[in-house]
């Protein structure tokens, strides 16, 4: 590249950066909506064929359902239509204060069971492969556990916190928590209807604060590679577009899951109810991250000592950060696509 070029994408890409529309724009997988209706509209992405078997990506709350579609080389939705499959994928929408009532169980016993079937008709009655990352993941293995009418095939779970007691930073809270019994939290998001997009993004960016300190730097080393420069506007998307959690979710999550470390016990309480992992009958396939600042690679490990009623539990690592690891092609979709051909 001759000088005279290098000054010409250096100077493109520092406008684009600090005046312009930013580096690259969007490009989302094709998809049909097949249903809306708040916090559960379902899309099918397009270009399967009639037999390609269902899969429905569930992402967690506090992150946007795009998750799954970053970029055209970041996207797990393209990766599974490339692979022969029907790629759906179900969106909760923005959490608002109206919508601080919503608990575990409005996924667990009607948002996903209602996505599952319909993903389900769509195929002609096949069964349907669940892959969900984080919290997503935990949401589909209890959803599962709770209803063994439900036509599922298989679990991916990447990055699913299956034990907090391996948590960063859970055990401090716990110690802060006993000062009040953990009260003063729980009033906190009662008081506000849950947790606001504008904390989660704080606080989703406090866990990669190398990144961020790092930040000017990078541009500055790579202001003339302009594809990588769009894939740091693609995680910088993703990290504003994070939205919030409901009040009686979250307070659930702090209680049961944190506090009480119910997932990791095998049941999770939820009032006088009990669901039990042990419950999943079909196969799971748990990835975790060595290196993920959110979820403890040990965290999903404890999933392959509690779901016992599950006739396979496959466990993967894979590079990268929280995030890394949900868009890691050369492990995660790798581990995914046999786990998906063997249990067929």
């Amino acid at each position: 590249m001759s000088l005279a070029d290098t000054v010409s994408i250096a100077a493109r890409n520092a406008w684009a950066l600090t005046f312009g529309t930013g580096i690259g724009a969007p490009e989302p997988t094709p998809s049909t909506v097949l249903s809306s209706a708040p916090h559960r509209e379902l899309r099918r992405y397009d270009g399967a064929a009639d037999g390609d078997p269902a899969v429905l990506l569930v992402p967690p709350l506090a992150a946007p359902a795009f998750c799954f579609d970053l970029s055209p080389e970041q996207s797990m939705a393209r990766f599974l239509l490339e692979s022969g499959r029907a790629p759906y994928l179900v969106d909760y929408g923005d959490i608002t204060f109206e919508d601080r009532r919503m608990g575990f169980e409005d996924w667990i016993d009607d948002i996903l069971p209602e996505a599952i079937r319909q993903v389900s008709a769509d195929r002609g009655g096949q069964p349907v492969d669940l892959v969900g990352w984080s919290i997503g993941g935990v949401l589909a293995l209890l959803t599962a556990a709770a209803d063994d009418t439900l036509p599922i095939r298989s679990i991916t779970a990447v990055g699913a916190p299956l034990s907090y007691n391996h948590m960063v930073g859970v055990r401090e809270l716990r110690a802060l928590a006993r000062l009040d019994g953990g009260r003063t939290a729980t009033a906190a998001i009662r008081a506000t209807g849950g947790v606001s997009a504008q904390l989660t993004r704080i606080a989703y960016r406090a866990t990669a604060w190398d990144r961020e300190l790092k930040r000017p730097f990078f541009i500055a080393s790579n202001i003339t590679d302009t594809p990588t420069l769009e894939r740091m506007a693609t995680i910088d998307r993703f990290q504003n577009s994070l939205p919030g959690y409901p009040g009686r979710f979250y307070n659930q999550l702090w209680g049961r899951f944190m506090l009480n470390n119910d997932i990791g016990k095998g049941v999770v309480h939820f009032g006088a109810r009990e669901i039990a992992v042990a419950d999943v009958t079909v196969p799971v396939l748990l990835v975790g991250g060595p290196n993920d600042a959110i979820t403890a690679a040990a965290a999903v490990e404890h999933g392959t000592t509690t779901l016992t009623g599950s006739p396979e539990v496959r466990y993967e690592t894979a590079p990268g950060s929280h995030l890394g690891i949900l868009i890691a092609r050369d492990t995660t979709w790798m581990y995914l696509d046999k786990f998906l051909r063997d249990v067929n």
